[in-house]
C-alpha cells in the first residue's frame, strides 16, 4: 500500500481526562475521623444551655436534667459506637434516647431546643456507619436510625405547629447530619480495607517474586554447577596422567562458568526490571491515572536485554518522580536506538527543577547508568522538566 505524500500520522486524541487533585496517600491520615470530632458538635446545644442560664427555661427542673442528661448520653453513644469493644446495640438504645429526649424537650420547652435533633441525627449516622451490611441490599440500618430520627423530628415540628423556613432547616439538618456521617464513616472503612489489601497484595507479589528468583537461580545454576563439579572431578584426576586432557576439561570448566554467568546476569537483570517495553505500558497507565497525558515516541530497533531493562528503569524512575514530585499536566517519553547507542528522555511540563530533589533515586540510576558506560542528565526547562539517560547498545556485556 502507497503511502500519500504530506499525509500527517492520525492523532489519537482522549475525548475526558478526568481531574484528580494531588494527593500523597503515604501522608494522609490512615485512621479516619475519631468520635471526638462528633462528639465536638455538642456546642450546638448553646442555645438551650442560654436558655437555662438565663432561667427562661421553663420548668427548669426538667431543662437541667434533660440538658446535661442529653449531651452525656450524646457523647457516649458516640464514643461507643466507634470502639470495637463495646457490643452495638447500648449505641443504638442510646439513639433511641436522644431521640425521645429530644422530641420531648422540643414540646416541654420551646423552639431552642430543637438544636437536640441535628445532634440526634449525628449520632444515629455515627451508629449507622458502623452497622455491618453484607449484602448488596438497601442499608436497612441506615434507613432505620436516621429514618427514624427524621420521622421523630418530623412528627414533633408538625405537632408543634413550627411552619416556615425553620421547621424545614431543622428538619433537613437531621438528615443531612445523619446521612453525611454515616457516608463518611463508611468511605474511611473502605479506604482502610483498601489499605489493608494493597499492602497484602504487595506482600504476595514480593513472596511471588522471591519464589520466580529462587526458582529461576536453581533451573539455572543447578545443572550448570552440578556438571562444574564433576569436570573439576575429572580435572583433578587427569592432571597427573593426562595433562592435556586435563587442560581441556579445565577449559570446559571456563566456558561453562562464563555461561552460567551470562544467565545469571540475565535472571538478575529479569528480576530487577521488567524491561522498557513493560515499563512503557506501566508508564501509560501509570500517568493516566495521575490524570497526565502521556505522549510515547519510539524510534528504531529492539535492544539487547542488558540496555532493555537499564532503559526500562529510567523510564521508572523518571515517571515515578513527574507523578510524585512535578504537578505536570502533560508527559513525552521518546526512545531512540541508531545501532550504536540507546536513548530515553522524558520532558514534562510541571514545575521546574522538582524532581531534582526528589531523593536518592536519581543518583542511584546515575550511579546504574554510569557503570554501564551511559550517561544520565536531569535539564529544568523553559517549560518544565528533562530527564535524559543514553547507554551503549552493547551496554552490560561481559
Amino acid at each position: 500500500m502507497r503511502r500519500l505524500v504530506g499525509a500527517r500520522a492520525p492523532r489519537i486524541v482522549q475525548d475526558h481526562v478526568p481531574r484528580r487533585p494531588a494527593m500523597d496517600l503515604n501522608k494522609m491520615d490512615e485512621k479516619g475521623p475519631t468520635p471526638w470530632a462528633f462528639v465536638f458538635w455538642v456546642i450546638l446545644a448553646w442555645w438551650p444551655f442560654q436558655d437555662v442560664l438565663r432561667g427562661s427555661a421553663r420548668p427548669l427542673w426538667l431543662a437541667v436534667p434533660l440538658l446535661v442528661g442529653f449531651l452525656a448520653v450524646y457523647a457516649g453513644t458516640v464514643v461507643a459506637a466507634f470502639d470495637g469493644r463495646v457490643p452495638l446495640w447500648p449505641p443504638i438504645v442510646g439513639v433511641v434516647a436522644l431521640t425521645g429526649a429530644a422530641a420531648l424537650a422540643s414540646a416541654e420547652l420551646g423552639s431552642r431546643w430543637y438544636v437536640f435533633f441535628p445532634l440526634a441525627g449525628l449520632a444515629a449516622g455515627s451508629v449507622a456507619g458502623h452497622l455491618p451490611n453484607r449484602s448488596p441490599r438497601p442499608e436497612w440500618g441506615l434507613l432505620a436510625l436516621v429514618g427514624g430520627v427524621s420521622g421523630a423530628v418530623g412528627l414533633t415540628i408538625w405537632l408543634g405547629g413550627v411552619k416556615g423556613g425553620g421547621a424545614g432547616s431543622i428538619w433537613w439538618g437531621t438528615v443531612s447530619a445523619g446521612t453525611v456521617t454515616a457516608i463518611v464513616i463508611r468511605l474511611f472503612s473502605v479506604i482502610a480495607l483498601l489499605r489493608e489489601a494493597r499492602e497484602e497484595l504487595a506482600h504476595a507479589a514480593v513472596a511471588e517474586e522471591r519464589l520466580r528468583f529462587s526458582r529461576d537461580l536453581h533451573d539455572l545454576l543447578g545443572h550448570t554447577l552440578s556438571l562444574m563439579v564433576v569436570k573439576a572431578q575429572a580435572a583433578r584426576r587427569l592432571a597427573e596422567l593426562d595433562p592435556a586432557r586435563a587442560a581441556e576439561q579445565a577449559a570446559d570448566i571456563e566456558q561453562v562458568g562464563r555461561q552460567a554467568l551470562t544467565e545469571v546476569r540475565q535472571a538478575v537483570s529479569g528480576y530487577r526490571g521488567r524491561g522498557l517495553a513493560a515499563e512503557l505500558d506501566h508508564a501509560r497507565t501509570a500517568l493516566a491515572d495521575a490524570g497526565v497525558r502521556a505522549v510515547v515516541r519510539r524510534s528504531g530497533g529492539p535492544l539487547p536485554p542488558d540496555p532493555d531493562a537499564l532503559l526500562g528503569w529510567v523510564v521508572r524512575e523518571g515517571v515515578t518522580n513527574v507523578i510524585r514530585h512535578s504537578g505536570a499536566g502533560r508527559c513525552v517519553i521518546t526512545v531512540r536506538n541508531d545501532g550504536s547507542e540507546a536513548s530515553v528522555e522524558i520532558t514534562d511540563d510541571g514545575r521546574s527543577g522538582a524532581e531534582a530533589s526528589a531523593g536518592n533515586g536519581l543518583s542511584g540510576l546515575g550511579e546504574r547508568v554510569g557503570s554501564a558506560g551511559g550517561t544520565l542528565r536531569t535539564t529544568p526547562s523553559s517549560s518544565g522538566f528533562v530527564l535524559a539517560a543514553t547507554v551503549p547498545v552493547a551496554a552490560g556485556g561481559e
